[in-house]
Protein backbone atom coordinates (compact mmCIF):
# COMPACT_ATOMS: atom_id res chain seq x y z
CA UNK A 1 0.00 0.00 0.00
CA UNK A 2 1.63 3.23 -1.15
CA UNK A 3 1.10 6.72 0.22
CA UNK A 4 0.93 10.16 -1.28
CA UNK A 5 1.71 13.46 0.39
CA UNK A 6 -1.14 15.90 1.02
CA UNK A 7 -0.70 19.36 2.49
CA UNK A 8 -2.91 21.48 4.71
CA UNK A 9 -2.21 24.69 6.67
CA UNK A 10 -0.31 22.71 9.30
CA UNK A 11 2.04 20.90 6.94
CA UNK A 12 2.45 17.60 5.13
CA UNK A 13 0.50 14.42 5.85
CA UNK A 14 0.81 10.93 4.39
CA UNK A 15 -2.44 9.62 2.87
CA UNK A 16 -3.07 6.10 1.52
CA UNK A 17 -2.91 6.50 -2.25
CA UNK A 18 -6.13 4.53 -2.89
CA UNK A 19 -8.21 6.89 -0.72
CA UNK A 20 -9.89 10.07 -1.90
CA UNK A 21 -9.68 11.90 1.42
CA UNK A 22 -6.72 14.11 2.23
CA UNK A 23 -4.75 15.79 5.01
CA UNK A 24 -7.47 17.08 7.32
CA UNK A 25 -9.31 13.75 7.29
CA UNK A 26 -6.13 11.91 8.27
CA UNK A 27 -5.44 14.40 11.06
CA UNK A 28 -8.91 13.75 12.46
CA UNK A 29 -8.30 10.00 12.33
CA UNK A 30 -5.07 10.49 14.29
CA UNK A 31 -6.49 12.98 16.79
CA UNK A 32 -9.78 11.21 17.55
CA UNK A 33 -9.13 7.45 17.78
CA UNK A 34 -12.39 7.06 19.72
CA UNK A 35 -14.30 3.83 18.96
CA UNK A 36 -12.88 4.16 15.46
CA UNK A 37 -13.04 0.41 14.86
CA UNK A 38 -16.75 0.34 15.70
CA UNK A 39 -18.91 1.16 12.69
CA UNK A 40 -21.70 2.30 14.98
CA UNK A 41 -19.67 5.36 15.91
CA UNK A 42 -18.97 6.56 12.39
CA UNK A 43 -20.62 9.74 11.20
CA UNK A 44 -23.98 8.44 9.92
CA UNK A 45 -24.28 7.84 6.21
CA UNK A 46 -27.43 9.96 6.19
CA UNK A 47 -25.33 12.98 7.25
CA UNK A 48 -22.73 12.32 4.56
CA UNK A 49 -25.46 12.03 1.93
CA UNK A 50 -27.00 15.30 3.14
CA UNK A 51 -23.57 16.97 2.98
CA UNK A 52 -23.18 15.84 -0.61
CA UNK A 53 -26.59 17.28 -1.52
CA UNK A 54 -25.59 20.54 0.15
CA UNK A 55 -22.26 20.75 -1.71
CA UNK A 56 -24.05 20.11 -4.99
CA UNK A 57 -26.66 22.75 -4.27
CA UNK A 58 -23.91 25.16 -3.23
CA UNK A 59 -22.00 24.60 -6.48
CA UNK A 60 -25.17 25.14 -8.50
CA UNK A 61 -25.90 28.28 -6.46
CA UNK A 62 -22.41 29.70 -6.87
CA UNK A 63 -22.49 29.07 -10.61
CA UNK A 64 -25.88 30.73 -10.90
CA UNK A 65 -24.86 33.76 -8.84
CA UNK A 66 -21.54 34.12 -10.67
CA UNK A 67 -23.35 34.38 -13.99
CA UNK A 68 -25.65 36.99 -12.48
CA UNK A 69 -22.92 38.91 -10.62
CA UNK A 70 -19.53 37.96 -12.16
CA UNK A 71 -17.58 40.78 -10.47
CA UNK A 72 -18.58 39.78 -6.96
CA UNK A 73 -15.58 39.38 -4.64
CA UNK A 74 -16.67 35.85 -3.63
CA UNK A 75 -16.01 34.50 -7.13
CA UNK A 76 -12.44 35.73 -7.74
CA UNK A 77 -11.11 32.15 -7.55
CA UNK A 78 -14.11 30.46 -9.07
CA UNK A 79 -15.37 29.59 -12.55
CA UNK A 80 -18.50 27.91 -13.99
CA UNK A 81 -16.46 24.94 -15.19
CA UNK A 82 -15.22 24.38 -11.63
CA UNK A 83 -18.84 24.18 -10.49
CA UNK A 84 -19.56 21.65 -13.22
CA UNK A 85 -16.62 19.50 -12.09
CA UNK A 86 -17.85 19.60 -8.49
CA UNK A 87 -21.37 18.64 -9.51
CA UNK A 88 -20.13 15.78 -11.67
CA UNK A 89 -17.89 14.48 -8.88
CA UNK A 90 -20.77 14.54 -6.38
CA UNK A 91 -23.02 12.66 -8.80
CA UNK A 92 -20.30 10.03 -9.13
CA UNK A 93 -20.09 9.64 -5.35
CA UNK A 94 -23.86 9.50 -4.89
CA UNK A 95 -24.15 6.80 -7.56
CA UNK A 96 -21.84 4.57 -5.51
CA UNK A 97 -22.49 6.01 -2.07
CA UNK A 98 -22.34 2.76 -0.08
CA UNK A 99 -18.84 1.99 -1.33
CA UNK A 100 -17.63 5.57 -0.97
CA UNK A 101 -19.04 5.72 2.55
CA UNK A 102 -17.14 2.61 3.60
CA UNK A 103 -13.85 3.59 1.98
CA UNK A 104 -13.62 7.38 2.06
CA UNK A 105 -15.73 8.72 4.92
CA UNK A 106 -14.05 7.10 7.94
CA UNK A 107 -14.50 9.75 10.63
CA UNK A 108 -16.24 9.09 13.91
CA UNK A 109 -18.90 11.22 15.56
CA UNK A 110 -16.57 12.02 18.44
CA UNK A 111 -14.68 14.91 16.83
CA UNK A 112 -14.84 18.68 16.81
CA UNK A 113 -18.30 19.67 18.03
CA UNK A 114 -19.01 21.78 14.96
CA UNK A 115 -18.46 18.87 12.58
CA UNK A 116 -15.53 20.67 10.93
CA UNK A 117 -13.57 17.49 10.23
CA UNK A 118 -16.56 15.87 8.52
CA UNK A 119 -17.15 18.98 6.43
CA UNK A 120 -13.53 18.91 5.30
CA UNK A 121 -13.65 15.14 4.75
CA UNK A 122 -16.52 15.70 2.32
CA UNK A 123 -14.76 18.66 0.67
CA UNK A 124 -11.58 16.63 0.21
CA UNK A 125 -13.31 13.59 -1.26
CA UNK A 126 -15.32 15.68 -3.73
CA UNK A 127 -12.21 17.60 -4.82
CA UNK A 128 -10.22 14.37 -5.16
CA UNK A 129 -12.84 12.69 -7.34
CA UNK A 130 -13.05 15.81 -9.52
CA UNK A 131 -9.28 16.07 -9.77
CA UNK A 132 -8.86 12.40 -10.62
CA UNK A 133 -11.34 12.82 -13.45
CA UNK A 134 -9.35 15.83 -14.68
CA UNK A 135 -5.75 14.69 -14.10
CA UNK A 136 -5.84 10.95 -13.45
CA UNK A 137 -4.52 11.46 -9.89
CA UNK A 138 -6.41 11.39 -6.60
CA UNK A 139 -6.19 14.20 -4.07
CA UNK A 140 -4.49 17.50 -4.56
CA UNK A 141 -5.97 20.96 -4.82
CA UNK A 142 -5.98 21.57 -8.55
CA UNK A 143 -7.99 22.16 -10.59
CA UNK A 144 -10.58 21.79 -7.79
CA UNK A 145 -9.64 23.08 -4.35
CA UNK A 146 -11.49 21.60 -1.34
CA UNK A 147 -11.73 24.95 0.47
CA UNK A 148 -11.70 27.62 -2.21
CA UNK A 149 -14.09 25.80 -4.53
CA UNK A 150 -16.05 22.98 -2.88
CA UNK A 151 -16.52 25.01 0.32
CA UNK A 152 -17.11 28.34 -1.46
CA UNK A 153 -19.60 30.55 0.38
CA UNK A 154 -19.77 28.06 3.23
CA UNK A 155 -18.36 27.32 6.65
CA UNK A 156 -18.51 24.17 8.73
CA UNK A 157 -20.52 26.29 11.15
CA UNK A 158 -23.44 26.69 8.75
CA UNK A 159 -22.93 23.62 6.55
CA UNK A 160 -22.97 20.97 9.28
CA UNK A 161 -26.14 22.33 10.97
CA UNK A 162 -27.75 22.42 7.53
CA UNK A 163 -26.72 18.81 6.92
CA UNK A 164 -28.24 17.84 10.26
CA UNK A 165 -31.58 19.34 9.27
CA UNK A 166 -31.56 18.03 5.72
CA UNK A 167 -30.74 14.51 6.91
CA UNK A 168 -33.46 14.63 9.57
CA UNK A 169 -36.13 15.95 7.21
CA UNK A 170 -35.34 13.44 4.46
CA UNK A 171 -35.30 10.49 6.84
CA UNK A 172 -38.50 11.59 8.56
CA UNK A 173 -40.51 12.04 5.36
CA UNK A 174 -39.14 8.99 3.59
CA UNK A 175 -39.02 6.54 6.49
CA UNK A 176 -40.59 7.52 9.80
CA UNK A 177 -43.88 9.12 8.76
CA UNK A 178 -44.78 6.31 6.33
CA UNK A 179 -44.01 3.83 9.13
CA UNK A 180 -46.32 5.63 11.55
CA UNK A 181 -49.08 5.80 8.98
CA UNK A 182 -48.72 2.07 8.39
CA UNK A 183 -48.76 1.39 12.13
CA UNK A 184 -51.90 3.49 12.53
CA UNK A 185 -53.66 1.63 9.73
CA UNK A 186 -52.69 -1.85 10.97
CA UNK A 187 -53.94 -0.99 14.45
CA UNK A 188 -57.16 0.25 12.85
CA UNK A 189 -57.62 -3.18 11.25
CA UNK A 190 -57.28 -4.86 14.64
CA UNK A 191 -59.68 -2.35 16.17
CA UNK A 192 -62.28 -3.38 13.61
CA UNK A 193 -61.47 -7.10 13.80
CA UNK A 194 -61.89 -7.17 17.61
CA UNK A 195 -64.80 -4.72 17.87
CA UNK A 196 -67.31 -7.41 18.88
CA UNK A 197 -65.21 -9.01 21.64
CA UNK A 198 -66.24 -7.79 25.11
CA UNK A 199 -63.57 -8.29 27.78
CA UNK A 200 -62.79 -7.14 31.26
CA UNK A 201 -61.09 -3.77 31.50
CA UNK A 202 -58.21 -3.15 33.89
CA UNK A 203 -57.12 -0.10 35.85
CA UNK A 204 -54.22 -0.16 38.31
CA UNK A 205 -53.65 -3.66 36.79
CA UNK A 206 -56.82 -4.70 38.65
CA UNK A 207 -60.21 -5.73 37.22
CA UNK A 208 -62.39 -2.84 36.05
CA UNK A 209 -65.56 -2.43 34.02
CA UNK A 210 -65.77 -4.07 30.58
CA UNK A 211 -64.34 -2.78 27.32
CA UNK A 212 -64.05 -4.38 23.92
CA UNK A 213 -60.74 -5.68 22.71
CA UNK A 214 -61.33 -3.41 19.73
CA UNK A 215 -61.57 -0.40 22.02
CA UNK A 216 -58.22 -1.27 23.54
CA UNK A 217 -56.60 -1.43 20.10
CA UNK A 218 -58.44 1.76 19.19
CA UNK A 219 -56.65 3.41 22.09
CA UNK A 220 -53.33 2.24 20.69
CA UNK A 221 -54.30 3.59 17.28
CA UNK A 222 -55.10 6.97 18.80
CA UNK A 223 -51.67 7.05 20.44
CA UNK A 224 -49.95 6.47 17.12
CA UNK A 225 -52.09 8.90 15.13
CA UNK A 226 -51.31 11.54 17.76
CA UNK A 227 -47.61 10.68 17.59
CA UNK A 228 -47.77 11.01 13.81
CA UNK A 229 -49.20 14.51 14.13
CA UNK A 230 -46.56 15.43 16.73
CA UNK A 231 -43.76 14.30 14.43
CA UNK A 232 -45.28 16.13 11.45
CA UNK A 233 -45.57 19.28 13.54
CA UNK A 234 -42.05 19.02 14.95
CA UNK A 235 -40.36 18.43 11.60
CA UNK A 236 -41.68 21.73 10.22
CA UNK A 237 -39.27 23.66 12.43
CA UNK A 238 -36.36 21.60 11.08
CA UNK A 239 -36.96 23.07 7.61
CA UNK A 240 -35.16 26.26 8.67
CA UNK A 241 -31.56 26.06 7.44
CA UNK A 242 -28.40 27.74 8.68
CA UNK A 243 -26.76 27.75 5.24
CA UNK A 244 -25.59 31.21 4.24
CA UNK A 245 -24.64 32.24 7.78
CA UNK A 246 -21.02 31.08 7.28
CA UNK A 247 -18.93 31.49 10.46
CA UNK A 248 -21.19 33.24 12.98
CA UNK A 249 -24.45 33.94 11.16
CA UNK A 250 -23.53 37.18 9.37
CA UNK A 251 -22.84 35.54 5.99
CA UNK A 252 -19.26 36.80 5.66
CA UNK A 253 -17.60 35.56 2.41
CA UNK A 254 -20.94 34.35 1.09
CA UNK A 255 -22.79 36.15 -1.71
CA UNK A 256 -25.71 38.23 -0.34
CA UNK A 257 -28.19 36.17 -2.37
CA UNK A 258 -26.61 32.82 -1.55
CA UNK A 259 -29.13 31.82 1.13
CA UNK A 260 -32.43 32.14 -0.80
CA UNK A 261 -30.96 30.76 -4.03
CA UNK A 262 -29.44 27.84 -2.11
CA UNK A 263 -32.83 27.11 -0.52
CA UNK A 264 -34.36 26.87 -3.98
CA UNK A 265 -31.55 24.66 -5.29
CA UNK A 266 -31.38 22.25 -2.35
CA UNK A 267 -35.11 21.68 -2.85
CA UNK A 268 -34.44 20.57 -6.41
CA UNK A 269 -31.33 18.57 -5.56
CA UNK A 270 -33.13 16.40 -3.00
CA UNK A 271 -36.15 15.99 -5.30
CA UNK A 272 -38.73 17.82 -3.21
CA UNK A 273 -40.05 20.26 -5.78
CA UNK A 274 -43.77 20.73 -5.28
CA UNK A 275 -43.75 18.99 -1.92
CA UNK A 276 -45.94 21.02 0.40
CA UNK A 277 -43.87 21.69 3.50
CA UNK A 278 -46.50 23.24 5.74
CA UNK A 279 -48.59 20.18 6.52
CA UNK A 280 -50.62 21.18 9.57
CA UNK A 281 -51.66 19.08 12.52
CA UNK A 282 -55.29 19.53 11.48
CA UNK A 283 -54.49 18.23 8.01
CA UNK A 284 -52.76 15.22 9.55
CA UNK A 285 -55.73 14.67 11.87
CA UNK A 286 -58.16 14.63 8.95
CA UNK A 287 -55.93 12.22 7.04
CA UNK A 288 -55.76 9.85 9.99
CA UNK A 289 -59.46 10.09 10.78
CA UNK A 290 -60.49 7.42 8.28
CA UNK A 291 -59.13 3.90 8.48
CA UNK A 292 -56.81 3.09 5.62
CA UNK A 293 -56.90 6.67 4.35
CA UNK A 294 -53.18 6.90 3.72
CA UNK A 295 -51.27 5.43 0.86
CA UNK A 296 -47.57 4.96 1.46
CA UNK A 297 -45.07 5.43 -1.33
CA UNK A 298 -41.34 4.74 -1.26
CA UNK A 299 -40.68 8.45 -1.62
CA UNK A 300 -42.96 9.60 1.16
CA UNK A 301 -46.66 10.02 1.93
CA UNK A 302 -49.54 11.04 -0.24
CA UNK A 303 -53.13 11.56 0.85
CA UNK A 304 -56.06 11.99 -1.49
CA UNK A 305 -58.05 14.05 0.98
CA UNK A 306 -55.64 16.92 1.44
CA UNK A 307 -54.69 17.87 -2.10
CA UNK A 308 -51.50 19.64 -1.10
CA UNK A 309 -48.87 17.28 -2.46
CA UNK A 310 -48.86 18.78 -5.93
CA UNK A 311 -47.43 21.66 -7.90
CA UNK A 312 -50.63 23.68 -7.65
CA UNK A 313 -49.86 24.38 -4.01
CA UNK A 314 -46.12 24.72 -4.32
CA UNK A 315 -44.36 27.27 -2.15
CA UNK A 316 -41.07 28.98 -3.12
CA UNK A 317 -38.52 26.50 -1.83
CA UNK A 318 -38.96 23.52 0.46
CA UNK A 319 -36.47 24.96 2.94
CA UNK A 320 -36.92 28.16 4.92
CA UNK A 321 -34.10 30.68 4.73
CA UNK A 322 -34.94 33.49 7.15
CA UNK A 323 -31.90 35.73 7.46
CA UNK A 324 -32.22 36.46 11.17
CA UNK A 325 -32.88 32.80 11.83
CA UNK A 326 -29.27 31.99 10.92
CA UNK A 327 -28.02 33.17 14.29
CA UNK A 328 -30.43 30.87 16.09
CA UNK A 329 -29.82 28.00 13.68
CA UNK A 330 -26.07 28.10 14.29
CA UNK A 331 -26.01 28.98 17.97
CA UNK A 332 -28.61 26.43 19.02
CA UNK A 333 -30.06 23.05 18.17
CA UNK A 334 -33.50 23.96 19.52
CA UNK A 335 -35.27 22.74 16.40
CA UNK A 336 -33.81 19.25 16.73
CA UNK A 337 -34.29 19.20 20.51
CA UNK A 338 -37.97 19.91 19.97
CA UNK A 339 -38.24 17.41 17.15
CA UNK A 340 -36.54 14.66 19.14
CA UNK A 341 -39.07 15.39 21.87
CA UNK A 342 -41.73 14.09 19.47
CA UNK A 343 -39.60 10.94 19.02
CA UNK A 344 -39.37 10.62 22.79
CA UNK A 345 -43.17 10.82 23.05
CA UNK A 346 -43.48 8.20 20.32
CA UNK A 347 -41.09 5.99 22.30
CA UNK A 348 -43.36 6.38 25.33
CA UNK A 349 -46.33 5.33 23.21
CA UNK A 350 -44.72 2.23 21.73
CA UNK A 351 -43.44 1.23 25.17
CA UNK A 352 -47.02 1.28 26.50
CA UNK A 353 -48.47 -0.53 23.48
CA UNK A 354 -45.81 -3.24 23.44
CA UNK A 355 -46.08 -3.81 27.18
CA UNK A 356 -49.88 -4.09 27.03
CA UNK A 357 -49.68 -6.63 24.24
CA UNK A 358 -46.94 -8.52 26.07
CA UNK A 359 -49.12 -8.90 29.18
CA UNK A 360 -52.38 -9.57 27.34
CA UNK A 361 -50.57 -12.52 25.77
CA UNK A 362 -48.95 -13.72 29.02
CA UNK A 363 -49.31 -17.38 29.88
CA UNK A 364 -50.42 -19.19 27.86
CA UNK A 365 -52.09 -20.96 30.82
CA UNK A 366 -50.84 -19.16 33.90
CA UNK A 367 -51.20 -15.58 32.74
CA UNK A 368 -53.90 -13.43 31.17
CA UNK A 369 -53.82 -15.25 27.86
CA UNK A 370 -56.43 -13.05 26.23
CA UNK A 371 -54.55 -12.83 22.94
CA UNK A 372 -52.10 -15.10 21.13
CA UNK A 373 -48.96 -13.81 19.42
CA UNK A 374 -47.28 -15.42 16.40
CA UNK A 375 -44.77 -18.10 17.35
CA UNK A 376 -41.63 -16.87 15.61
CA UNK A 377 -38.81 -18.79 17.32
CA UNK A 378 -38.09 -21.05 20.31
CA UNK A 379 -38.21 -19.00 23.49
CA UNK A 380 -35.90 -20.92 25.77
CA UNK A 381 -32.71 -22.93 25.66
CA UNK A 382 -33.89 -25.05 28.61
CA UNK A 383 -37.72 -25.02 28.61
CA UNK A 384 -39.05 -26.95 25.61
CA UNK A 385 -42.04 -25.47 23.80
CA UNK A 386 -41.72 -22.04 25.37
CA UNK A 387 -42.54 -19.06 23.14
CA UNK A 388 -41.75 -15.51 24.21
CA UNK A 389 -43.09 -12.06 23.16
CA UNK A 390 -39.79 -11.21 21.52
CA UNK A 391 -41.05 -8.46 19.21
CA UNK A 392 -42.53 -6.67 22.21
CA UNK A 393 -39.22 -7.00 24.01
CA UNK A 394 -37.24 -5.62 21.07
CA UNK A 395 -39.60 -2.67 20.69
CA UNK A 396 -39.48 -1.79 24.38
CA UNK A 397 -35.67 -1.89 24.33
CA UNK A 398 -35.75 0.47 21.36
CA UNK A 399 -38.05 2.77 23.33
CA UNK A 400 -35.54 2.80 26.20
CA UNK A 401 -32.71 3.69 23.84
CA UNK A 402 -34.68 6.53 22.25
CA UNK A 403 -35.50 7.91 25.69
CA UNK A 404 -31.79 7.81 26.52
CA UNK A 405 -30.98 9.50 23.21
CA UNK A 406 -33.45 12.23 24.13
CA UNK A 407 -31.53 13.00 27.31
CA UNK A 408 -28.28 13.32 25.35
CA UNK A 409 -29.92 15.50 22.66
CA UNK A 410 -31.44 17.72 25.35
CA UNK A 411 -28.18 18.14 27.24
CA UNK A 412 -26.27 18.75 23.99
CA UNK A 413 -28.82 21.28 22.82
CA UNK A 414 -28.69 23.15 26.13
CA UNK A 415 -24.94 23.67 25.82
CA UNK A 416 -24.65 26.04 22.89
CA UNK A 417 -22.22 28.83 23.76
CA UNK A 418 -22.42 32.26 22.14
CA UNK A 419 -22.61 31.94 18.33
CA UNK A 420 -22.22 28.17 17.95
CA UNK A 421 -23.48 24.95 19.47
CA UNK A 422 -20.62 22.45 19.52
CA UNK A 423 -22.44 19.25 20.41
CA UNK A 424 -23.71 18.76 16.89
CA UNK A 425 -22.21 15.41 15.79
CA UNK A 426 -23.55 13.72 18.92
CA UNK A 427 -26.97 15.35 18.54
CA UNK A 428 -27.46 14.29 14.93
CA UNK A 429 -26.14 10.79 15.59
CA UNK A 430 -28.81 10.33 18.24
CA UNK A 431 -31.59 11.88 16.16
CA UNK A 432 -30.81 9.64 13.19
CA UNK A 433 -30.39 6.57 15.38
CA UNK A 434 -33.77 7.24 17.02
CA UNK A 435 -35.55 7.64 13.66
CA UNK A 436 -33.99 4.47 12.28
CA UNK A 437 -34.59 2.45 15.44
CA UNK A 438 -38.23 3.48 15.71
CA UNK A 439 -38.93 2.99 12.00
CA UNK A 440 -37.24 -0.41 11.74
CA UNK A 441 -38.51 -1.58 15.12
CA UNK A 442 -42.12 -0.63 14.44
CA UNK A 443 -42.06 -2.26 10.99
CA UNK A 444 -40.62 -5.43 12.50
CA UNK A 445 -43.28 -5.36 15.21
CA UNK A 446 -46.03 -4.96 12.61
CA UNK A 447 -44.75 -7.75 10.36
CA UNK A 448 -43.70 -10.28 13.00
CA UNK A 449 -46.31 -9.62 15.68
CA UNK A 450 -49.20 -7.22 15.17
CA UNK A 451 -50.70 -8.63 11.96
CA UNK A 452 -50.71 -12.14 13.44
CA UNK A 453 -52.36 -11.36 16.79
CA UNK A 454 -55.46 -13.46 17.46
CA UNK A 455 -58.03 -13.14 20.22
CA UNK A 456 -58.55 -16.05 22.63
CA UNK A 457 -62.29 -15.55 22.96
CA UNK A 458 -62.92 -18.48 25.30
CA UNK A 459 -60.33 -17.19 27.78
CA UNK A 460 -61.65 -13.63 27.44
CA UNK A 461 -65.18 -14.86 28.20
CA UNK A 462 -63.97 -16.88 31.19
CA UNK A 463 -62.18 -13.91 32.76
CA UNK A 464 -65.08 -11.59 32.02
CA UNK A 465 -67.68 -13.84 33.65
CA UNK A 466 -65.68 -14.34 36.81
CA UNK A 467 -64.83 -10.67 37.27
CA UNK A 468 -66.37 -8.91 40.27
CA UNK A 469 -66.28 -5.49 38.64
CA UNK A 470 -69.44 -6.21 36.66
CA UNK A 471 -71.06 -5.32 39.97
CA UNK A 472 -70.67 -1.66 38.94
CA UNK A 473 -73.81 -2.07 36.81
CA UNK A 474 -75.80 -2.58 40.04
CA UNK A 475 -75.00 0.91 41.40
CA UNK A 476 -78.20 2.53 40.03
CA UNK A 477 -80.34 -0.23 41.58
CA UNK A 478 -78.83 -0.96 45.00
CA UNK A 479 -76.38 1.92 45.50
CA UNK A 480 -72.59 1.98 45.67
CA UNK A 481 -72.29 0.72 49.26
CA UNK A 482 -74.58 -2.28 48.75
CA UNK A 483 -72.92 -3.10 45.43
CA UNK A 484 -69.60 -3.15 47.28
CA UNK A 485 -71.07 -5.55 49.87
CA UNK A 486 -72.17 -7.90 47.09
CA UNK A 487 -68.70 -7.85 45.48
CA UNK A 488 -66.78 -8.32 48.71
CA UNK A 489 -69.04 -11.16 49.87
CA UNK A 490 -68.63 -12.89 46.49
CA UNK A 491 -64.86 -12.51 46.64
CA UNK A 492 -64.63 -13.73 50.25
CA UNK A 493 -66.76 -16.82 49.69
CA UNK A 494 -65.67 -17.60 46.13
CA UNK A 495 -69.19 -17.39 44.76
CA UNK A 496 -70.71 -15.53 41.81
CA UNK A 497 -72.15 -12.03 42.02
CA UNK A 498 -75.63 -13.45 41.50
CA UNK A 499 -75.20 -15.95 44.29
CA UNK A 500 -73.87 -13.21 46.56
CA UNK A 501 -76.76 -10.85 45.74
CA UNK A 502 -79.28 -13.61 46.47
CA UNK A 503 -77.58 -14.50 49.74
CA UNK A 504 -77.62 -10.86 50.88
CA UNK A 505 -81.25 -10.39 49.86
CA UNK A 506 -80.75 -7.92 47.01
CA UNK A 507 -82.51 -10.14 44.44
CA UNK A 508 -86.20 -10.72 44.90
CA UNK A 509 -88.94 -12.10 42.73
CA UNK A 510 -90.71 -8.76 42.42
CA UNK A 511 -87.83 -6.30 42.93
CA UNK A 512 -88.64 -3.13 44.85
CA UNK A 513 -86.75 -0.16 46.32
CA UNK A 514 -83.07 -1.02 46.56
CA UNK A 515 -83.76 -4.47 45.15
CA UNK A 516 -83.32 -6.18 41.79
CA UNK A 517 -86.07 -8.10 40.09
CA UNK A 518 -84.87 -11.66 39.55
CA UNK A 519 -86.04 -11.75 35.92
CA UNK A 520 -84.04 -8.59 35.11
CA UNK A 521 -80.70 -9.75 36.51
CA UNK A 522 -79.36 -11.18 33.24
CA UNK A 523 -80.21 -8.05 31.28
CA UNK A 524 -78.71 -5.71 33.88
CA UNK A 525 -75.50 -7.73 34.09
CA UNK A 526 -75.02 -8.12 30.33
CA UNK A 527 -71.40 -7.00 29.72
CA UNK A 528 -72.15 -5.97 26.14
CA UNK A 529 -74.38 -3.21 27.50
CA UNK A 530 -71.54 -1.84 29.64
CA UNK A 531 -69.11 -0.89 26.85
Amino acid sequence: MSDRIEVDSMGEVKVPNEKHYAAQTVRSMMNFPICNTNAGHKMPKEVIEAMLYIKKAAAITNKELMKKDPKSTEFKKFAPEIADMIIDAIDTILTDLNNFYEENFPLVVWQTGSGTQTNMNVNEVIASVANEKATGKKGGKSPVHPNDHVNLGQSSNDTFPTAMNVATVLLTYKKLLPTLVRFNNELAKKEKQFAHIVKIGRTHTQDATPVTLGQEFGGYKAQISTACMNVAHGIMFVHVLAQGGTAVGTGLNSHPDFSPVFAKNITQVVGFEGFYSKLSEMDMARMLASDGFFKVKDSGIIGSGIGKFNDNNNIPGFWAHRTKGKFMSMATADDLVQFHGSLNTLANSVMKIANDIRFLASGPRSGLGEISLPENEPGSSIMPGKVNPTQCEALTMIACQVMGNNVAVTVGGSNGHFELNVFRPMIIRNVIESINLLSDGINSFIDQCLVGIEANEARIKQLLEQSLMLVTALNPYVGYDNAAKIAKNAHKKGITLRESALELGFITKDGGEGKIKESEWTSIMDPSKMV
